[in-house]
């Protein structure tokens, strides 16, 4: 079994002036993705572009640590773009790019069915600051009453949560679904009307801008 999930995440997101789409999208897609890909410690990747929230495009690399940002490879990477990178760095930061590193806190450990997992087709994404005093009761009613129900739920693939080693807000969690219609459904839905999060914690956490955000697959291509 080829190993596809680590413990980390490097995530980027971006948005592009339409105007330069075509030469962003075939940047990413034809050499960027590739070159970062071939670096040790780099297990798989996706693209995705927003539905709902934002920011527009998103890129999520699976990780086997946060260490695998640190190899010799990925820094010369890093540290000698190719000329096309340095042609498209200017519009991913005219259009605003975010990139933040994570690292896994649930599940505690990766199942042999999750390590050979690919991409999910859709991805509901959410980034939330938690204040403080609120953490502990956040992280329990998260691990053991929201994400067991939502795991249930017709087309809930997975969820992961991290927490930021690099950019924030701290908390990351990432739903990763059959299709992006998900959180449309009734079961999504019902469930949603029925979470108490708020009441048990006793307080409220904010969510970054463009957060909750629901995103669909564009590379490597769906087939549906």
């Amino acid at each position: 079994m080829v190993k596809k999930k680590g413990t980390a995440l490097l995530v980027v997101y971006t948005d592009v002036a339409v105007e330069h789409d075509a030469d962003f999208n075939a940047w990413y897609n034809q050499e960027h993705l590739p070159e970062r890909l071939s670096a040790p410690g780099f297990l798989d990747a996706a693209r995705y572009e927003a539905l709902r929230g934002g920011p527009r495009y998103l890129a999520v690399y699976e990780l086997d640590s946060v260490e695998a940002l640190q190899t010799d490879e990925y820094l010369r990477q890093r540290d000698n773009p190719t000329e096309w990178s340095r042609r498209v760095s200017p519009l991913m930061a005219a259009g605003g790019m975010i990139r933040n590193v994570y690292t896994q806190v649930y599940p505690s450990g990766n199942d042999a069915d999750t390590l050979g997992r690919g991409m999910a087709p859709a991805l509901q994404i959410g980034r939330m600051d938690v204040p403080p005093e609120l953490e502990a009761r956040y992280n329990e009613y998260y691990d053991t009453v929201r994400t067991p129900a939502n795991l249930k739920l017709p087309g809930c693939l997975h969820v992961r949560r991290y927490h930021a080693v690099e950019g924030s807000p701290k908390y990351f969690t990432m739903y990763e679904f059959e299709h992006e219609k998900v959180p449309e459904t009734l079961a999504w839905e019902a469930q949603r009307q029925q979470d108490t999060m708020h009441q048990y914690i006793g307080g409220s956490y904010g969510h970054a801008p463009g957060s909750p955000g629901v995103y669909r697959r564009v590379y490597p291509p769906r087939a549906f």
